[in-house]
């Protein structure tokens, strides 16, 4: 029997010592293979090489100039120029360039998670997601060379900073809803409220009937009713949340931090969101609208609510 030479972090084999070396990079965060065409970093050198056939493969794309090893590679990178989609999800219609993102994507609906940590035994639905968690138990954590002029915030990846520009600090909105006009900066936020105006549900308990209009509803079901998935506690008040991100603004209130300041009055806010909210206070807009009676609200919550007995609607329904 071949010897294995065994990952200590996270359990995984390998048949050879430098498949190990390598694999080792992705705990540690560092990425020692660079590419002489474009200066992309990797963790392995068969990632690299992987990579290195878009500089070198024998089929090139005509709009990019990216190169490829097969021709049906090529066919599947143009769908990204073309817009094609051709693999459409049977529970929500979204479309995809490849059958894989459309297995990825349908563990939204089925609530498949077939990747476990081998040390608290949690699940999650992509490979991505583990290797992050991972991080919890090794204390590793990747160099994130890559900072937002405005903020300072540190990322990864140089994608993932034009992502975080668009989404935080440009006021440019550029997908507007058919239903009562409002505008919003990313598509899947106008698809998550277009699902106000429909009424479509296209999250399902994988343990009861019920459906949901969002992936955090559902989560917070499978919590609540039927205790699937992790709470994280404040070590303060031990008051519960589903994210990490919920108990870190949690946190601020404890320490009295509020970073963020109201322009208008003396109010400060330990979030960017409290701020916003705030705000409307002095402005008086009404950005939330009914779709059925056109009554405007200046909170999304308010209009959830109405929505739900709205007398137009419920005519409208009862047609």
């Amino acid at each position: 029997m071949p010897r294995l030479y065994v990952c200590k972090v996270c359990g995984k084999r390998f048949r050879q010592r430098w498949c190990l070396n390598d694999h080792r990079n992705v705990h540690t965060g560092i990425k020692e293979y660079s590419c002489t065409q474009c200066e992309k970093r990797f963790f392995s050198q068969q990632s690299l090489n992987v990579h290195m056939n878009i500089h070198i493969g024998q089929y090139k794309c005509t709009e990019c100039g990216r190169c490829y090893q097969s021709r049906q590679a090529l066919v599947v990178h143009r769908r990204i120029h073309s817009g094609e989609k051709p693999f459409e999800c049977t529970v929500c219609s979204k479309r995809f360039k490849t059958s894989a993102e459309l297995v990825v994507h349908s563990r939204i609906h089925s609530g498949e998670k077939p990747y476990k940590c081998h040390v608290c035994e949690k699940v999650f639905s992509q490979s991505g997601n583990l290797h992050v968690h991972m991080r919890v138990h090794t204390g590793d954590k990747r160099d994130k060379p890559y900072k937002c002029s405005l903020c300072n915030k540190s990322f990864s990846e140089s994608s993932h900073v034009a992502t975080h520009n668009r989404h935080v600090h440009s006021n440019r909105k550029p997908h507007e809803c058919p239903y009562c006009g409002k505008m919003f900066k990313v598509n899947s936020h106008l698809k998550c409220h277009v699902r106000i105006h429909t009424g479509a549900k296209p999250y399902s308990c994988t343990h009861c009937s019920e459906r949901f209009v969002t992936l955090q509803q559902r989560k917070q079901h499978l919590l609540k009713s039927h205790d699937e998935g992790t709470w994280v506690m404040c070590n303060i008040c031990h008051k519960k949340f589903m994210y990490s991100s919920y108990l870190k603004s949690h946190l601020q209130r404890h320490n009295s931090n509020k970073p963020y300041a109201c322009s208008a009055c003396p109010m400060r806010f330990c979030t960017a969101r409290e701020l916003r909210v705030h705000q409307l206070v002095h402005t008086g807009y009404r950005q939330f609208c009914c779709g059925f009676c056109g009554k405007d609200f200046k909170h999304k919550k308010s209009v959830m609510g109405h929505f739900k007995k709205c007398p137009d609607k419920l005519g409208f329904l009862s047609e």
